[in-house]
């Protein structure tokens, strides 16, 4: 059968309907559809195909192990986040989930309670405590709270040309009530990296490309769902124009100005301080 442009989606389908992970046919079959039906319905030109095509590869090529433009591009057109919706409909006791962000790494250390991960950056001291329990309020001990965050100034390490190390993220875990806590610094709400190709399509709207102050957080134990996660700083700009579509009311928590003296690690600190109290309610499953 010769291809032309009634036809050819048809046979686009049937060719991906025959890959041997009945799955995989599902989601190349419609994705072939949708293709074809996007290209149709804005009449797509070859120039902008190509312009496509040169974009793609140059948010591949801006990829490295501290940055991922792909996932930023999935970020910024909601993708993300509607996936997390998708996969994540946790009960309404379980802290709901958002975005995992283009700066997550493995393997960040393991520290003891109460460590300092900010190791000197500055910035307000801030405290996060709280525990981490299942739905029916029973304390998840020795869980891994994976923490990260961007520093005083709204950066991560990926964007500071001078550092080539893991810089103010942690592992910590829960004692046996569930308990944690975490020493840091606050963090600033930041604009995402605009010097890549998903900045410079961005540019072209009149998208704000800020996201509210915020740490990130992922919790991975046995016998429960993952859950990645934010606490937003409550009054922070840009809460309800997230460039990734991330904050939920759930997670906007109020960072508490505390008085110098005792904090919640048993040091004491000569000047005020910040503290976070916030329990982690996972899902089982």
């Amino acid at each position: 059968m010769f291809v032309d442009e009634d036809n050819i989606t048809e046979l686009a389908v049937e060719r991906w309907a025959t890959a041997h992970s009945p799955r995989l046919a599902e989601l190349m079959s419609a994705l072939v559809r949708h293709l074809h039906a996007f290209a149709r319905e804005v009449r797509l030109t070859e120039d902008e195909w190509a312009a496509a095509i040169q974009w793609l590869t140059a948010a591949g090529q801006t990829c490295d192990d501290k940055r991922q433009e792909l996932i930023l591009a999935s970020d910024v057109l909601g993708l993300s986040m509607l996936v997390v919706q998708l996969n994540n409909r946790f009960t309404a006791e379980a802290t709901p989930a958002t975005v995992l962000g283009p700066f997550h790494i493995d393997g960040s250390p393991t520290v003891p309670r109460g460590f300092d991960m900010s190791d000197g950056i500055p910035g307000t001291p801030l405290f996060v405590t709280g525990k981490v329990t299942d739905t029916e309020g029973r304390p998840v001990a020795d869980a891994v709270l994976d923490v990260w965050q961007a520093d005083a100034d709204g950066a991560y390490e990926a964007q500071l040309p001078e550092v080539d190390e893991a810089r103010l993220r942690a592992r910590y875990r829960t004692a046996a009530d569930g308990s944690y806590c975490i020493r840091t610094i606050a963090p600033r709400g930041y604009a995402i990296p605009m010097d890549g190709p998903v900045g410079d399509l961005v540019r072209a709207t009149d998208i704000s490309y800020f996201r509210p102050a915020h740490i990130h957080f992922l919790i991975d134990e046995p016998g429960y769902r993952k859950l990645i996660t934010h606490l937003f700083r409550a009054g922070s700009d840009y809460l309800d124009s997230d460039v990734v579509f991330g904050t939920k009311d759930a997670l906007i928590v109020p960072f508490t100005v505390r008085p110098a003296g005792g904090a919640p690690d048993g040091s004491r600190l000569d000047a005020p301080y910040l503290h976070v109290e916030y329990d982690f309610v996972l899902q089982s499953g």
